[in-house]
């Protein structure tokens, strides 16, 4: 396969956040307030799912594109603004008064074969 046709194959978003457990609640409420419904209206998104690891507090999301080009066509500044209101949901939820409550530890992307 070329990359050239990879870019048209579904795409896989892994995002591993540290969620610890007494956050847990409010990491899912600032996801549903934030990137659930703004992910929804996006073109060429799926689906996610959101996983959570008790043993790590990690908090684990799978998220499926149609296609890498329509994932990476959706502008950056458009991105962090999402990040911002979920971070001040998520300081919300938490009672932290700055930064991001859930801080990013993995990411990748995956091609399906």
């Amino acid at each position: 396969n070329s990359v050239s046709n990879n870019v048209n194959a579904q795409t896989i978003e892994l995002i591993i956040l540290s969620v610890p457990q007494e956050s847990r609640k409010a990491w899912l409420n600032a996801e549903r307030k934030s990137w659930e419904p703004w992910l929804a209206a996006k073109p060429g998104f799926l689906g996610r799912d959101l996983l959570w690891s008790k043993d790590k507090e990690e908090g684990l999301l799978l998220i499926r594109w149609a296609s890498r080009e329509e994932w990476k066509n959706i502008p950056q500044a458009e991105v962090d603004r999402v990040q911002e209101l979920f971070e001040i949901s998520a300081r919300d939820g938490t009672g932290q008064s700055s930064g991001n409550p859930f801080p990013l530890r993995f990411e990748a992307e995956f091609i399906s074969q």
